[in-house]
């Protein structure tokens, strides 16, 4: 016999192999884990060089955003299998990406440098470390849709893919008009000095973040009818990025730096003591509320407002 020659279930495998390789995955890859996670880092490694080189932050967050719509797009390709949950999940991703990066792209264009890199665009190891967190950002956030993508199960259309689809919708909606206000605002030379507390910014200090995180768990559970065994483990997309928003890189640098600014002010005091952190509510209903409650389900948090002058200052 040759040693050459192949058994029936050589056969089968080899099939498999090549069928496999016909719908664009790795064998070992079922799930475009790998492939997403290697596009995502020489994406941002090459922004991150050109950034590096020439010290300037105008393409972070372009590079961020836009990072989520090629992943969207590329897993959707590399499927040979168009379901409607994976067109819808797939567009509502690249909306919100590219809406996302042209605004930001045009923004810090017009505005200058991002003070976040004050520290940082002279020290290499400290750039690159925030480049690297933001790979993760984006290759951890879009598990959902990557999954989805990836997989050959289409079941019928269910009440939590329209309510997923919803809250998407209502976060769009929320951080796009949020960041229009804030723009325009900035914009007014009458504003100068100013915090703002217009439009969505009367009922939470951060209504932009409270859009994004919304909008992205609308995206984990328009995906929930898909998964199966260790493919829950996409929870950690929605909840990276909300724990980012609250306890990292969102809230606590932008509170930190407002109270910097302006906590010497009474009238901002007062504007944080009414206006939620996150959840959008009237100001004449959570200026009232006990402390205890809104340290506990509204998270009003301490690290929220540790630069205010003045313990008396601090939020009740």
């Amino acid at each position: 016999m040759s040693v050459f020659s192949f058994s029936a279930d050589d056969g089968d495998l080899m099939s498999a192999v090549l069928e496999s390789s016909r719908k664009g995955r790795f064998v070992l890859d079922e799930n475009y884990l790998a492939i997403t996670a290697i596009v995502t880092v020489l994406y941002q490694f090459s922004f991150f060089v050109v950034a590096a080189a020439c010290k300037f932050d105008k393409v972070t967050d372009f590079a961020g955003s836009t990072n989520f719509v090629i992943l969207a797009l590329l897993t959707g390709i590399l499927h040979d299998t168009w379901y409607f949950r994976q067109i819808v999940l797939t567009a509502l991703v690249t909306i919100w990406g590219l809406r996302l990066g042209l605004f930001l792209l045009l923004r810090i264009l017009q505005w200058g440098e991002d003070r976040r890199f004050d520290d940082k665009r002279e020290n290499l190891l400290k750039f690159a470390v925030f480049w690297a967190i933001q790979a993760v950002w984006v290759w951890t956030t879009s598990l959902p849709v990557t999954v989805v993508n990836a997989s050959e199960r289409n079941p019928d259309i269910a009440a939590t893919d329209v309510i997923g689809w919803i809250l998407w919708l209502v976060g769009f909606v929320t951080e796009a008009v949020s960041d229009q206000q804030k723009l325009a605002f900035k914009n007014n030379a009458a504003n100068k000095g100013k915090w703002c507390d217009v439009g969505l910014w009367r009922f939470t200090r951060h209504p932009n973040y409270f859009g994004e995180i919304l909008l992205w768990w609308g995206i984990f559970l328009a995906s929930v009818r898909v998964l199966v065994g260790g493919q829950w483990a996409v929870v950690a997309g929605p909840i990276f990025i909300t724990s980012t928003l609250l306890f990292l890189s969102g809230i606590p640098l932008l509170e930190a730096s407002a109270d910097k600014r302006y906590g010497g002010l009474a009238e901002y005091r007062r504007y944080k003591k009414r206006t939620s952190p996150l959840l959008p509510l009237p100001q004449s209903l959570y200026g009232n509320l006990p402390p205890s409650v809104k340290k506990i389900f509204l998270l009003e948090l301490p690290l929220y407002n540790s630069n205010l002058v003045g313990e008396e200052n601090a939020p009740q």
